[in-house]
C-alpha cells in the first residue's frame, strides 16, 4: 500500500490500524480494547494485553531458531574493545542479570537507575528489568551529582547500577565520586549500588552497599520472563522542564513494542536480520528506542558505539564502523555530520571505506540544515532523511518511508506524519494556519501508541505543559509549517522564533543562510534584546579551520548574506566568533543560554550541557568584542 492510503486508514479508524499493527507481535494475550482511558482521563492503548519487551526483544528469535544471528555488536574505539552478542548469548546474559535483580529482591514495579557509559552490560541492565517488570531510569552517564540525585528522589530506586567510569577520547570521568556525592545529596537512600568495575578506571567499594557486578552474576541463576500488562511501565526518562525540574517520561510496554515495530517496517525499511546503528546515547531516547528496543524486537542487529564522530581516532570513524560491520541503516545527529565535515570537508576519509552496504542515513535530534543535508548527500549518494521526534514521543512523529517507497526529499521539511500523528498548525487564538504560514505544530489527540502516557507520579504537570495551551492537542513546543503537499518544516522552539520591531522572523532561517558560506563550520543565531526593536538577531558562529584571519571579510559577507536574503528587516548586524557552540551531549545546540549569557540575564545551566567551560568563552568573547 502506499503511504497516503494508509495514513489516511491510520486516520479514519485509528483502532482497526493500531489492531492490525499489534498483531505482528507476539502477545501473551491479546488487548480486548483497542484504545481506552485511564483512570486520570488520559487516552492509554491496548487495555488487557499481556506482553513482555524483553521476550519480545531476544526469546521469541531464539524460539523462532534464530539465536545465533548477530544481536548485539559492541564496537569501542576509545578502548580498543569489540564483542559480538549473538541472540542466544544476549537472552542468556539478560536473563542471568535478571535473576541477580531477583535474587535481590527486585520485584515488578520497582525502579533502577542506570548510571552506566555505552557498555553491554547497560544494555543488559535494561533488557533484564523490562524482563522481571522492574522499571528503568537511565541516567546519562556523567551527570553532575545534583542532577542525579534530583532523579534518584523522584525514581526512588531500589538499587542503582553503575560503572565504575567512563572514557571520552582523552580524559577518563570517574563515576563513583559523583553516585557517590549524588547518594549523599538524595533524600531518598537506595538499598545499594551494583558496579561494573572497568580495567582502567576501578573504584573503592562500601562494603555491604556496593556489589560487584560479575560476583553476583557468577552466583545467579536466570529467570524467565514476568507477564505484563500493556499499561505497566517500561522505563523513566528524564527530560528538561522549564521550572528545572526534569520531567519524568513514562513508557508502557504494549503501545511502545507496538509502536516500534511499526516504524522500523514503515519508516527505516528495516527488516529482520540487517543491520541497524544509531550513533547516539543509551542516556537519550534515540538511544533507548534504536539502539536498544527497536531493533532487537525488530529481529535486526544493533551496534552499540562507545566513541565520538571525530578523534576516536579520526573523522573517519563512522564510515569505518558501517563498512566494518556492513550496516544498512544509520542514524545519527546533524551535529555529528556537521563535525565530520570540519574536519574533513573534502571527503578524504571518507573515500577509504566501501559503504556499499548502506541504504539509509537518517538524521534527526536537532533540525538539519540544508548545507549540512547537501554536503552529506552528496557525498554519500544515498537517500538521506531529516525526520522530527520528542524524548515524548519515542519514535518519528515526522518522516519519509523507506519501507513504502520514498517519496521526494525536499530539504528544510522533516516530511510528513506518521501514522496517526494528526499535525496541525496553529496560530495563538487556535485558528488553523494556511499553508505556508507559521503557527505553532500540535497533534490532535488521541496521540498514536508509543507516546508517553503521562509523566511519572505527575500527571497534572503532564496535563498543564502538554494539554492546556491548546485544548483538545498535545502541544509539542515547536514551531512550523506546512506548504501545499503536506510537508511540515519544524523551524525551532517557538522561542527561537524572534520579534524585531513587530516582525516575526525565525532564527533556523537566518542560521541557513549563515550555514551555506563556504567558511562556517556551524553556527547559532539567538535573539537578543534591543531597546529600540525589541529584538534583535545575533550570529555566533564556528569557522573552518584556518580561516581565522579572514574573519573581518567573512563577518561582512555573512551579514550581507542575511540582508540580501531576508532584507533590511532582518537587523542582523553582529557576528560573534567563537570556537565552539554550547551543546547537551545529544549534540542540541543550548540558543537559550547564548541569549542569556549575551543579555546579561540569569540562567540556569541544564544538566545536559556537554562541557560547561564553554559558557566562560562565550562570555570572554562577547566582553573582548564589546
Amino acid at each position: 500500500m502506499s503511504y497516503d492510503s494508509l495514513y489516511q486508514q491510520s486516520l479514519s479508524d485509528a483502532e482497526a490500524f493500531w489492531a492490525a499493527e499489534a498483531a505482528k507481535l507476539d502477545w501473551f494475550e491479546f488487548p480486548h480494547t483497542i484504545l481506552d482511558k485511564d483512570g486520570d482521563d488520559l487516552y492509554r492503548w491496548y487495555k488487557g494485553g499481556k506482553i513482555n519487551t524483553a521476550y519480545l526483544a531476544l526469546d521469541r528469535h531464539v524460539n523462532k531458531g534464530r539465536g545465533q544471528q548477530p544481536a548485539l555488536i559492541y564496537d569501542s574505539p576509545v578502548t580498543g574493545t569489540k564483542k559480538t552478542f549473538t541472540y542466544t548469548q544476549l537472552l542468556h546474559e539478560v536473563s542471568l542479570f535478571a535473576g541477580v535483580l531477583t535474587s535481590l529482591g527486585v520485584r515488578k514495579g520497582d525502579t533502577i537507575v542506570i548510571y552506566m557509559p555505552m557498555v553491554p552490560e547497560a544494555v543488559i541492565g535494561m533488557l533484564a528489568c523490562a524482563r522481571i517488570g522492574a522499571v528503568h531510569s537511565v541516567v546519562f552517564g556523567g551527570f553532575a551529582a545534583h542532577e542525579l540525585a534530583i532523579r534518584i528522589n523522584d525514581a526512588r530506586p531500589k538499587y542503582i547500577l553503575m560503572g565504575s567510569g567512563g572514557k571520552e577520547i582523552d580524559r577518563v570521568i570517574p563515576y563513583k565520586p559523583i553516585v557517590n556525592a549524588a547518594l549523599d545529596e538524595a533524600y531518598f537512600k537506595p538499598e545499594g549500588c551494583i558496579v561494573l568495575q572497568r580495567d582502567f578506571v576501578t573504584c573503592e567499594m562500601t562494603p555491604g552497599f556496593d556489589l560487584d557486578w560479575y560476583d553476583l552474576v557468577s552466583k545467579a541463576s536466570p529467570v524467565p520472563c514476568e507477564i505484563l500488562d500493556a499499561w505497566d511501565p517500561l522505563y523513566i526518562l528524564y527530560t528538561s522542564g522549564t521550572t528545572g525540574a526534569p520531567k519524568g517520561i513514562v513508557r508502557d510496554n504494549g503501545g511502545h513494542a507496538v509502536a516500534l515495530h511499526s516504524s522500523m517496517e514503515y519508516v527505516y525499511n528495516a527488516d529482520p536480520g540487517s543491520v541497524f546503528w544509531a550513533a547516539s546515547d543509551i542516556g537519550w531516547v534515540v538511544g533507548h528506542s534504536y539502539i536498544v528496543y527497536a531493533p532487537l524486537i525488530r529481529g535486526c542487529t544493533t551496534v552499540l558505539f562507545e566513541g565520538k564522530p571525530i578523534k576516536t581516532p579520526d573523522a573517519g570513524t563512522f564510515w569505518r564502523v558501517i563498512e566494518e560491520y556492513k550496516v544498512n541503516t544509520f542514524f545519527t545527529a546533524p551535529t555529528a555530520i556537521r563535525a565530520i565535515k570540519k574536519e574533513d570537508h573534502k571527503g578524504d576519509l571518507f573515500y577509504k571505506y566501501d559503504l556499499r552496504s548502506l541504504r539509509y542515513l537518517f538524521l534527526a535530534g536537532e533540525r538539519t540544515d540544508v548545507n549540512t543535508y547537501e554536503w552529506v548527500s552528496a557525498l554519500l549518494q544515498k537517500p538521506v532523511i531529516d525526520h522530527w521526534w520528542q524524548t515524548e514521543s519515542g519514535y518519528p512523529m515526522l518522516a519519509n518511508y523507506g519501507g513504502l517507497g520514498l517519496f521526494p526529499v525536499k530539504p528544510g521539511s522533516a516530511g510528513k506524519p506518521n501514522f496517526s500523528f494528526d499535525i496541525r498548525i496553529l496560530a495563538a487564538d487556535h485558528s488553523e494556519m494556511p499553508s505556508g504560514h507559521e503557527g505553532a505544530v500540535v497533534i490532535r489527540l488521541p496521540l498514536p501508541p508509543g507516546c508517553m502516557p503521562g509523566l511519572w507520579n505527575d500527571n497534572e504537570r503532564f496535563i498543564k505543559s502538554y494539554l492546556t495551551e491548546f485544548p483538545g492537542y498535545y502541544f509539542s513546543g515547536d514551531g512550523g509549517y506546512c506548504d501545499e503537499e503536506g510537508y511540515i518544516y519544524i523551524t525551532g522552539r517557538i522561542d527561537d522564533v524572534i520579534n524585531v520591531a513587530g516582525h516575526r522572523l525565525s532564527t533556523g532561517e537566518m542560521e541557513e543562510i549563515l550555514a551555506g558560506h563556504y567558511a562556517v563550520a556551524e553556527c547559532a543565531v539567538v535573539g537578543c534584546n534591543d531597546e529600540l526593536k525589541g529584538q534583535v538577531p545575533v550570529g555566533f558562529v564556528v569557522l573552518k579551520h584556518n580561516l581565522d584571519h579572514q574573519a573581518d571579510q567573512i563577518e561582512a559577507e555573512l551579514i550581507s548574506r542575511v540582508r540580501d536574503m531576508i532584507g533590511a528587516v532582518a537587523s542582523f548586524k553582529t557576528v560573534y566568533f567563537v570556537e565552539r557552540l554550547p551543546k547537551t551531549r545529544s549534540g542540541k545546540i543550548l540558543r537559550k543560554i547564548i541569549r542569556c549569557i549575551a543579555d546579561d540575564s540569569e540562567y540556569q545551566v541544564p544538566s545536559t550541557i556537554e562541557d560547561i567551560t564553554v559558557l566562560d568563552e562565550i562570555k570572554w568573547t562577547l566582553g573582548k568584542k564589546s
